[in-house]
C-alpha cells in the first residue's frame, strides 16, 4: 500500500518562521505529497469548502503542519476545521468521508520540552493540550497518532538542530508513504518523534491490519 500525504501547512507569518517553512520545502519536494499553504491560498479566509473536501478525499494521511499558537493552531487552521469539517461529511450518522484516514499535527512550540510537562509552567504534555485535535480525529473516525514536535524552536536555528529535524520529518513521511509505521505502536508515544526513532533503530515494518488501540 502506498498512501498518499496531505499537509496543510498553517503559519500567518512565513517570513519569520525558521523551521515549518523549511518543513514545508522539504515535504513539498515528496512526490508522494500535496502541500497546501492555507494562508497563500486564503489571504481573506474566505475558504473553498468543496475544494478542501475534494483534497481529503484523494488523501490517505492527513497533516496539520503548524507553529503552536496559544496552545492550538493558528486562526485559519481553526476556520478551515470549522468550515470543512462539515457534518454530514466529516461526521454524523452519514458522515463517514473521512473514516480510516490517518491524522496528525507536525508543530514547533516555543517552549523547552521541561516546559510541557505537570511540574514545567505549562501543566501538561503537548498530547494533552491538543486534546481537541484527538478527539476531532476519533469523532470523523480517523486514525489519530501523536504530535510530531520541535521544542524549544526559536533556538533551533543558533543550535543547528533544524538540519535533523527536517530530515525526520521526510523519513516519517515516507515510512508513512510505504507503510513501514507500526501504526498501534506509535500511537501510544506522547510524540510521534519518540514512535519515529524507535521504528528506525529497530526496522520494525507493521502488520498490514495495524490500527491503534
Amino acid at each position: 500500500m502506498k498512501r498518499k500525504i496531505l499537509i496543510l501547512f498553517a503559519h500567518p507569518a512565513q517570513e519569520r518562521s525558521e523551521v515549518n517553512v523549511e518543513l514545508a520545502k522539504a515535504a513539498a519536494a515528496l512526490d508522494f505529497v500535496t502541500l497546501v499553504d492555507l494562508y497563500g491560498d486564503y489571504p481573506d479566509y474566505h475558504i473553498d469548502v468543496e475544494r478542501e473536501q475534494k483534497r481529503l478525499l484523494k488523501h490517505d494521511v492527513i497533516v496539520f503542519l503548524h507553529p503552536f499558537y496559544w496552545y492550538s493552531t493558528p486562526a485559519l487552521l481553526k476556520e478551515w476545521q470549522d468550515l470543512v469539517l462539515e457534518y454530514g461529511f466529516a461526521y454524523g450518522a452519514k458522515g463517514t468521508r473521512l473514516a480510516g484516514k490517518i491524522f496528525f499535527s507536525a508543530l514547533t512550540a516555543g517552549g523547552p520540552e521541561k516546559a510541557y510537562k505537570r511540574r514545567g509552567y505549562n501543566h501538561f504534555t503537548l498530547r494533552e493540550l491538543l486534546a481537541p485535535l484527538e478527539q476531532t480525529a476519533n469523532l470523523c473516525g480517523m486514525v489519530y497518532l501523536p504530535p510530531f514536535a520541535l521544542y524549544a524552536s526559536r533556538r533551533a536555528y543558533e543550535e543547528g538542530r533544524i538540519g535533523d529535524h527536517v530530515a525526520a520529518f521526510t523519513g516519517l513521511l515516507t515510512a508513512l508513504h510505504e507503510d513501514r509505521m507500526p501504526l498501534a505502536a506509535a500511537a501510544r508515544h506522547d510524540l510521534l518523534n519518540q514512535a519515529t526513532i524507535r521504528a528506525a533503530k529497530s526496522g520494525e515494518t507493521p502488520a498490514r491490519k495495524e490500527v491503534p488501540a
